[in-house]
């Protein structure tokens, strides 16, 4: 994977991190997006810098912004010269319970969850064309099991999961595109108490929360090791979905 560039939105904490710290073992070159998580970007450049030097970049962007997308891609992509793989990992999430929502929550929601990975994906697609490149889309378990007073997120998700199959077809053969969709892999930033957290891995057939690195090797294998998987989404549940 020496020399190829990815691009990955919500890089800066959480999943973004471990996905951008495992592509870069693997030797990509990292455009790091954040969008207020700038100490946190910076000390994340800085450290695999050390290791590489010039092997990484930060780029701010507000991906509600939908104007400025095409211009997100074209900078992350002109730095290096090239663009190999996009990771629309950036989400919004919170409870929007029906009879409280907001238009705000929905354009927030949607813009965030579909429409930028959507517009994203086409300002990269020529990019990714020119090297057989791939689009990795970060679901939800719950974009096909909804959650109790989060339905516009849900709904979100179930578009993006949607939108990776139909990107499959409409950007074969060159580019690959696929998703991944996590379960209990890291608790809310909101407080979630310690009964709420038992219920919801009673649910687990492994019993336990998983890891970002779970979702960051998996991702690895998508792009590195599945030349011949598209339009797939793998589910990073603890057999989560093989339950009610």
């Amino acid at each position: 994977m020496d020399g190829r560039v990815a691009l990955v939105t919500g890089a800066a904490r959480r999943v973004g991190a471990s996905i951008v710290r495992t592509l870069h073992a693997a030797g990509y070159r990292i455009a790091l997006h954040y969008r207020q998580s700038a100490a946190e970007a910076a000390a994340l450049a800085q450290a695999l810098n050390a290791q590489r030097p010039a092997s990484v970049a930060t780029f701010a962007a507000d991906l509600l912004d939908t104007a400025a997308l095409p211009g997100l891609v074209e900078a992350a992509a002109t730095v290096w010269g090239r663009l190999d793989l996009l990771v629309n990992n950036a989400s919004s999430f919170y409870a929007t319970p029906v009879g409280q929502a907001t238009e705000a929550h929905w354009d927030d929601l949607v813009g965030s969850n579909l429409k930028a990975p959507f517009f994203l994906s086409q300002a990269a697609a020529p990019w990714l064309r020119a090297h057989e490149g791939c689009i990795v889309n970060i679901v939800d378990l719950h974009a096909g099991r909804p959650m109790d007073e989060h339905p516009i997120y849900c709904a979100t998700k179930a578009g993006l999961a949607s939108l990776t199959r139909s990107l499959a077809r409409e950007l074969a053969p060159e580019v690959r595109v696929n998703g991944i969709a996590p379960g209990a892999i890291l608790w809310p930033e909101h407080p979630i108490d310690a009964g709420e957290r038992e219920r919801i891995l009673g649910r687990v057939p492994l019993g336990r929360a998983g890891s970002p690195a779970d979702i960051a090797r998996t991702l690895l294998f998508l792009v590195q090791y599945a030349p011949y998987v598209t339009g797939q989404i793998i589910a990073v549940d603890g057999g989560r979905t093989t339950g009610v």
